[in-house]
């Protein structure tokens, strides 16, 4: 048993004796004053002695804990006080006998059975010698024990001590049993309340370690419980969300909505996709489910889980990219040698009926015409063949900062600059080794620098840059990645293209076949390195190929 539950079952015992004895002692005194021949001065001093005896019980209460046979001694002097008490009021003809159950009771209540049973046969022996003594002419009797009227016959005094103790062990018994039923049922409830505790914190720490969002509601919509993933996912602490609409918390589509209010009779539940926008001001994908909160009961609300399925999204996305590269890439091979020849021989065959014959100025333009569209198909497959085998044919350790700044110098005087272009570099001051081919990094570069000059036709500021970038942010040239950079401050992209711009022939400029950020793609997706692209209309675009550190070169 618990000290402090110990301790105050015993404080309530003394303050009940207080009670009970102030009131049965006070009727008794003025019961007995009436009395001729009993001397009044007894009576104050049990009454002084049952305070001064609860006066050290409390004093001794918070020893009991480490001495509890102190409270053997409060029942026993509890004890001998009720035996004077019956004393004063005649013995075996009094009428208070009963009050030994106090004591009996209260060890039950404290000690259980044992403690009952134990203060029951201490109670016995005392009422018991008080009878005895009440009959024989023993100087041990005081002399106002006879002063009373004469005790009863024997057999009478006889039958009334057995009464009395079958009284004390029946009450002992029964309040030792009740105590112990008690005290058990107290130990199974502890348990079972542990139990529970411990279920329900077994069950919460896996609601919280679950890596889906877990949001239930009842079926008014209002949320629930809202665990640890769904505070990461959607960027809003469960104190905000909870109490709240989950159409409003989780933003649920208006479709989505229609459904749920349908009904989730059928046992299917409901699924949908669609983009949220999280308390950090960022955009992602979300795949989310409903179903009913199913108890023994019946339905009690709508679960929903759901998860951050945008980087799923991004590689679905990347495959069928991927898919659509590769489709076009066997058409490209296969068709390449088919259109090469027969173009050249168009193109030799028009130079040749150039010099030969006498053609009027517009008969040489059209002839021009189908030289110059000639070139440009024919560069055409060129970039097929470049997008449809792209192979690392020349792995060497290069410079990465001397790659950018040459880029630099070649952009600097082609015809796609004018003056009102700047081109800025960003690079690191010594060298930046890796390993790669040079050509196939020089056309990453060059791709998306000549893309970047495109998207600003009235002039801007065009930056390359590259870097080593370690996991944790910081420069490494061993541990991290190559990040190259190209950020310029045109017309920017709509975010509903961003995903299509690596396809292939999804090119917007004028100039240009449409394959050149296809070929970066293929590339970057052969070292197995990945490309950001941020942009904004009206503001620019950055595009950032980060490849992956261990092409690095110490």
């Amino acid at each position: 048993m618990p000290s402090t539950d110990f301790r105050r079952r015993l404080s309530w015992l003394i303050a009940a004796r207080l009670v009970v004895s102030t009131a049965l002692l006070g009727w008794a005194v003025l019961m007995q004053v009436r009395a001729p021949g009993v001397e009044n001065g007894a009576f104050y001093l049990l009454i002084a002695l049952t305070y001064g005896l609860s006066i050290v019980y409390g004093a001794t209460l918070r020893f009991v804990a480490r001495r509890p046979w102190l409270v053997d001694v409060q029942l026993a002097c509890d004890a001998l006080t009720i035996s004077a008490f019956i004393a004063l009021t005649g013995g075996v003809s009094s009428y208070f006998p009963s009050l030994y159950f106090l004591p009996i009771i209260a060890a039950g209540s404290l000690q259980f059975r044992r403690g009952a049973l134990t203060v029951a046969l201490f109670s016995g022996l005392v009422y018991v010698a008080l009878v005895v003594l009440q009959y024989q002419d023993v100087p041990l009797a005081p002399a106002w024990l006879h002063a009373a009227a004469p005790p009863p016959a024997v057999r009478v005094a006889v039958y009334t001590a057995v009464i009395n103790l079958f009284a004390f062990f029946a009450v002992a018994f029964l309040a030792g049993s009740l105590a112990e039923g008690v005290r058990v049922a107290g130990v199974r409830l502890e348990r079972a309340s542990t139990e529970i505790a411990n279920l329900q914190a077994l069950t919460e720490h896996v609601i919280n370690s679950l890596a889906s969002g877990l949001v239930t509601t009842d079926y008014s919509g209002r949320v629930m419980t809202f665990n640890r993933a769904a505070e990461q996912i959607t960027g809003h602490p469960a104190g905000e969300a909870i109490g709240r609409n989950v159409a409003e918390v989780l933003q649920l589509p208006e479709g989505f909505l229609v459904s749920l209010e349908a009904g989730l009779d059928d046992g299917e539940p409901k699924r949908a996709d669609y983009r949220y926008r999280t308390g950090q001001a960022t955009t992602i994908d979300i795949g989310l489910t409903a179903n009913h909160v199913v108890t023994p009961s019946g339905p009690a609300g709508v679960l929903f889980n759901f998860q951050d399925v945008t980087t799923v999204r991004k590689l679905e996305r990347d495959a069928r990219i991927r898919n659509r590269l590769a489709a076009v890439g066997e058409m490209a091979a296969g068709i390449a040698h088919e259109i090469r020849n027969p173009l050249a021989s168009i193109s030799g065959s028009i130079q040749i009926l150039r010099e030969e014959l006498e053609v009027s100025e517009e008969q040489g333009q059209l002839m021009d015409i189908v030289l110059r569209e000639s070139e440009r198909l024919n560069g055409i497959i060129r970039s097929f063949l470049a997008y449809a085998r792209p192979q690392r044919f020349a792995i060497a350790r290069l410079d990465l900062a001397r790659i950018i700044r040459d880029a630099a110098l070649l952009l600097r005087n082609s015809g796609d600059v004018s003056e009102s272009h700047v081109i800025d570099l960003d690079v690191p001051a010594s060298e930046l080794w890796y390993e790669a081919d040079e050509g196939q990094i020089r056309q990453i570069i060059w791709n998306l620098a000549t893309n970047g000059l495109r998207a600003m036709p009235n002039g801007g500021r065009l930056r390359l840059s590259v870097a080593a970038e370690s996991p944790a942010g910081g420069q490494s040239a061993v541990a991290g990645h190559v990040v190259l950079a190209v950020e310029d401050q045109g017309v920017g992209i709509p975010a509903d293209e961003l995903d299509n711009i690596f396809q292939p022939f999804h090119g917007s400029f004028p100039k240009g076949s449409g394959l050149g950020l296809a070929i970066v793609h293929r590339i970057v997706s052969d070292y197995h390195g990945e490309i950001q692209v941020t942009s904004k209309q009206g503001a620019g675009t950055m595009v950032r190929v980060r490849l992956p550190g261990q092409g690095l070169a110490a």
